[in-house]
């Protein structure tokens, strides 16, 4: 794998454009591992992931030479060294069941992640963060302290060179300027009932109205709360012998699931922006 990188892009499609990126990596000595490609007809931009082995060619001259590439077809790219795991914090508040799924599935192997922090506004999981050998950052937040606390949590969002900010059930929203600077490397997870439910105790109104769907969304933080381009979702069905607590465990699932999908496809470069919506190459 030290060898072994992944070519993300997007440029106005036009003819030639596979061609031209395999036959670059051809004459480097790269051999196709994995590639997927999408013509979108209504934005006429094309859109390419491709996983290379390279032996022998140094990346900087890699990277030089891509750049020439890509001003040739106006590419947007990026070039990523398939062995290194992308840095990332994790904010959090006290419903910890999305925090201690992606924990676990980290260091099982199963995320290619670096959890280099865990921020949260209040003091209920620093013990879970312990006992993964996280760092465990608490920072309470009022109304008169808004701009210091996220001045503080984009300080340790660039100390540890985070490429990624997971919120995993990180019930604050996220100032203009906050969204603004982490634009394309936040995810958030929330639910989604149908029909919509907002405010408090959403699993009490959804009851109540004896919902047969409970779902949860995965999407990339904006400024628009929870309109951000959506990476992934799921739906799971429920009927009428379920009380609150059963709608809230199953809810809980679906979010730990949706957004460890969301995450594992993020890490592994498989999300490209495309407008206000995402292109996934699973």
């Amino acid at each position: 794998m030290q060898d072994t990188y992944i070519l993300t892009l997007s440029c106005p499609d036009r003819t030639g454009i596979v061609h031209a990126v395999s036959g670059f990596l051809l004459e480097r000595g790269g051999n196709i591992e994995e590639a997927a490609q999408f013509n979108d007809h209504g934005t006429g931009l094309f859109f390419m992931r491709v996983q290379f082995a390279c032996p022998g060619v140094d990346p900087a001259v890699l990277r030089e030479q891509l750049g020439e590439l890509a001003g040739r077809f106006d590419m947007r790219w990026q070039l990523h060294a398939r062995a290194q795991p992308v840095r990332t914090v994790i904010f959090v508040s006290r419903e910890g069941h999305c925090l201690n799924d992606l924990l676990f599935r980290w260091k099982s192997g199963l995320l290619p992640l670096d959890i280099r922090a865990i921020v949260s506004n209040h003091r209920d999981f620093y013990q879970l963060a312990a006992s993964y050998n996280v760092p465990f950052h608490h920072l309470a937040m009022g109304k008169d302290n808004k701009a210091q606390v996220e001045a503080r949590q984009l300080e340790i969002i660039e100390a540890e060179g985070a490429e990624l900010v997971v919120l995993a059930r990180y019930m604050q929203i996220l100032s203009d300027r906050m969204c603004q600077q982490l634009a394309g490397r936040a995810i958030n997870i929330h639910h989604s009932f149908l029909p919509s439910f907002k405010g408090a105790k959403p699993y009490y109104q959804a009851h109540d109205r004896g919902v047969k769907l409970i779902g949860a969304t995965a999407h990339y933080v904006t400024a628009d709360l929870d309109e951000g381009p959506i990476i992934e979702q799921d739906v799971a069905r429920v009927d009428h012998t379920d009380a609150v607590d059963d709608l809230t465990a199953v809810g809980r699932d679906t979010e730990s699931q949706v957004l460890a999908r969301a995450v594992k496809w993020h890490s592994e470069h498989r999300v490209l922006l495309n407008g206000h919506r995402t292109v996934v190459f699973k």
